[in-house]
């Protein structure tokens, strides 16, 4: 397993077909300007050859959580040398059968599997400044004693076209990323409220009320990493209980 940059100047050859048809579609999302993709950060990361991208096995498979494992340790200890926007993309091997056969609720329990089991697999502890408790407002995702941020894309979203992709994908981007963006905070506020104009352009179902920003003391970031496509939401986070299980 290794990480990719610059994936239009990547020998093809090196792929699989569906390998290459999700870096073409990635590419093409990041690159239309007829149908603005809302992230705005997203997009001057692409520009810039600031995203590392991966490929890993079904998402159903254990194995593709220790795989998923190995990419972002090595991300996470290398990331300072990526550029100031870096994010690491991860692209599942999703096929047709799978999808045809899941729901997007299928498809948000494998997210928290993968994340569970990556957790498990984490050789270092969690963060001591970091809530254990998903529902406190300063908890995040931490991997090898890094802060994330997570998204996920699925291909069974139809309405909230900000969260569809033709393969399970993951957005994993560190919280110093995210902070270095916020130092300016005139330019953060003007950006953050042209993503929410683009969101509204894009999806075709109002904004989910569970985005938010981190810190905010009604904020609940796990909320935002998988985003149904309608308005409704889990009760509460599934991966307290990995963390507690982790520490039994």
């Amino acid at each position: 397993m290794r990480l990719f940059k610059d994936i239009e100047k990547v020998n093809q050859i090196d792929f699989l077909p569906w390998q290459n048809d999700a870096l073409k579609a990635f590419s093409a999302k990041m690159k239309d300007r007829e149908y603005l993709f809302p992230c705005i950060p997203a997009i001057q990361s692409f520009s810039l050859g600031h995203l590392r991208y991966g490929f890993i096995g079904h998402p159903e498979s254990n194995q593709t959580s220790i795989e998923l494992a190995s990419l972002l340790k090595e991300f996470t200890i290398n990331c300072n040398e990526y550029g100031k926007y870096t994010t690491l993309i991860i692209f599942f091997e999703t096929p047709q059968n799978l999808i045809t056969n899941r729901t997007v609720e299928d498809f948000e329990l494998l997210f928290w599997k993968q994340l569970s089991n990556l957790n498990k697999l984490d050789e270092k502890g969690w963060p001591i400044h970091i809530p254990r408790n998903p529902s406190e407002h300063e908890w995040e995702y931490c991997f090898h004693g890094e802060q994330y941020f997570m998204y996920c894309a699925t291909p069974k979203h139809e309405k909230r076209k900000s969260r569809y992709f033709p393969y399970m994908m993951m957005a994993i981007t560190p919280r110093w990323v995210l902070q270095e963006f916020n130092k300016n905070k005139r330019y953060a506020k003007k950006i953050k409220e042209q993503v929410r104009e683009r969101i509204k352009k894009y999806d075709n179902i109002s904004t989910h009320s569970a985005l938010n920003s981190y810190g905010n003391i009604d904020n609940h970031e796990w909320k935002q990493y998988f985003l149904r496509d309608d308005n409704t939401e889990l009760p509460k986070c599934p991966f307290l209980r990995s963390l507690v299980d982790k520490e039994d």
